[in-house]
């Protein structure tokens, strides 16, 4: 979907510009975070975000992909939605 060598990938996956997770033993990128062959713009800030408020990465992702009360849908859903700002704001919360 990325049109780029492995190791691009693994760096992306390296920098939070993307997420991946394991599944049976193999890595997999979530498809709905590479939009028009480029990674979700929105997704690589909210990590570090994330990770800055003291998440691991495995609890970033599960924050992302977990339905949030003040958001009405993954924290993911949002951002793919253009509603990064409250998303981040959010996530900047759970560090107070």
């Amino acid at each position: 979907m990325l049109g780029i060598v492995p190791g691009k990938v693994r760096r992306l996956i390296e920098e939070h510009t993307l997420i991946a997770v394991k599944r049976e033993g193999v890595l997999r990128i979530p498809a709905e975070l590479i939009i028009q062959g480029e990674p979700l713009h929105s997704l690589r800030g909210t990590v570090l975000v994330l990770l800055d408020s003291g998440f691991s990465l495995q609890g970033a992702i599960d924050w992302l992909y977990s339905v949030d009360d003040s958001l009405k849908t993954t924290p993911i859903a949002a951002l793919i939605s253009g509603r990064k700002a409250e998303v981040r704001r959010i996530a900047q919360s759970l560090a107070l």
